[in-house]
């Protein structure tokens, strides 16, 4: 396996077996929960995470030094470990590499407010530490001991993806034996909202409809996934059960604009080219795509068309799980990752929820209304961010 490009150029890689699982989101939390609920209907109201509660990871104060987004990363890394059951990872080659867009914003705006109520002497001295975007990583090594690299990647709706690919970067490269990969967010504040809305990127109908023509803007949720992943000879040795490898990994820029993808998709094309390539496939053996998917206009029209240029006319099964998930910025890389692998796991393609009438303009094969029993094979998941970002992940059968 091809699984990069370093600073001396091309490294040949390990394999990386997917031994281990975890998610939040607003559909249900756990496997069997969560992947019931990508099936539909999606949530009433807001698409929180509904389910959560700290006093099963923390003691009240512990969770009180946390932001929630940081809480979170501890809670899907935790879930991770427990499902790969015992590893017995040496802690030195061993590494956490959590994403999140907006990291602690929940913290930030509560301070700020204390500022303006009360004035300077009353601002948490935990602020700092509780808002930092790296505090989720350092949580999770903290809290399992591990002192492998612990690095945070922040690169908006990318982040979980980007952050599974350099997880899983350190163990091809033999510097980890295992790594967790993953992400999580939590800024749904009222200034995070507000900031969105005003952008014109929510939804005004309150409803997510990825790649359907009514599609007006995404639906904002929280969340987090993590993916425990391990060298394949390790993983085997050791009578692990092997959801799939994680078998190549690609990130681009579009260098074009700070909130607009390029027009024709021409940077998450060459993404998920770059992607296959790395993995070692062409575009024939692609079974799958674990869309972006916003139910944003321009965000699917331009995925539509990166997809086109790199697959024809004739394109792979497509679905947006964004359509029941809503949107998790940095962490829906990582919740649509496990989505991936429960899709391979489950051998069956869950329906884009909420997509009902037909773009004219858009020509994929987009799985809707059920679910779509099918022969798993490699799933090519997309990811694209704010800033031009794009990452794309192929995940295969074990």
């Amino acid at each position: 396996m091809l699984l990069g490009v370093g600073p001396d150029g091309p490294v040949t890689g390990r394999r990386v077996a997917i031994t281990g699982i975890g998610v939040l989101s607003s559909v249900g939390s756990g496997l069997d929960a969560f992947w019931d609920g990508l099936h539909g209907p999606a949530p009433d109201g807001e698409r929180r995470v509904h389910d959560f509660d700290p006093e099963r990871w923390f003691t009240a104060k512990d969770a009180r030094n946390l932001d929630r987004f940081a809480q979170f990363s501890v809670a899907v890394a935790d879930m991770a470990l427990d499902d790969a059951g015992a590893l017995d990872a040496d802690p030195g080659r061993s590494g956490v590499i959590m994403g999140t867009g907006v990291g602690g914003l929940q913290t930030l705006e509560t301070q700020i407010l204390v500022y303006g109520e009360k004035g300077a002497r009353r601002v948490s001295p935990r602020l700092v530490p509780m808002m930092m975007s790296n505090a989720g990583a350092a949580a999770v090594s903290m809290r399992i001991g591990w002192h492998g690299p612990s690095e945070t990647i922040i690169t908006a709706c990318a982040a979980g993806a980007h952050s599974i690919a350099h997880a899983a970067r350190l163990v091809a490269s033999g510097r980890c034996e295992v790594a967790i990969g993953g992400a999580a967010e939590a800024g749904m504040t009222h200034v995070g909202i507000a900031a969105f809305a005003n952008m014109t990127a929510l939804s005004t109908s309150g409803e997510s409809r990825p790649f359907d023509v009514r599609r007006d803007g995404f639906v904002m949720t929280e969340g987090a996934g993590a993916l425990v992943l391990e060298e394949w000879g390790r993983a085997t040795a050791r009578g692990a059960r092997i959801y799939g490898e994680l078998a190549g990994a690609a990130s681009t820029a579009d260098a074009h604009h700070i909130t607009a993808p390029a027009p024709g998709g021409s940077g998450a094309a060459a993404c998920m080219q770059l992607a296959m390539d790395d993995a070692g496939i062409d575009a024939a053996r692609v079974a799958h795509i674990n869309a972006h998917g916003t139910s944003t206009p321009l965000n699917d029209q331009a995925e539509s068309d990166a997809i086109g240029k790199v697959f024809g006319s004739d394109s792979p099964p497509v679905t947006s799980i964004k359509g029941a998930t809503g949107h998790g910025l940095g962490a829906s890389g990582a919740i649509e990752a496990v989505a991936a692998v429960l899709t391979i796991a489950r051998a069956s393609i869950p329906p884009t929820v909420g997509y009902e009438e037909a773009d004219p303009e858009i020509h994929l094969d987009i799985v809707a209304g059920s679910a779509r029993p099918w022969e798993p094979g490699p799933i090519l998941s997309n990811s694209f961010g704010f800033g031009g970002h794009n990452g794309c992940l192929v995940i295969c059968p074990a």
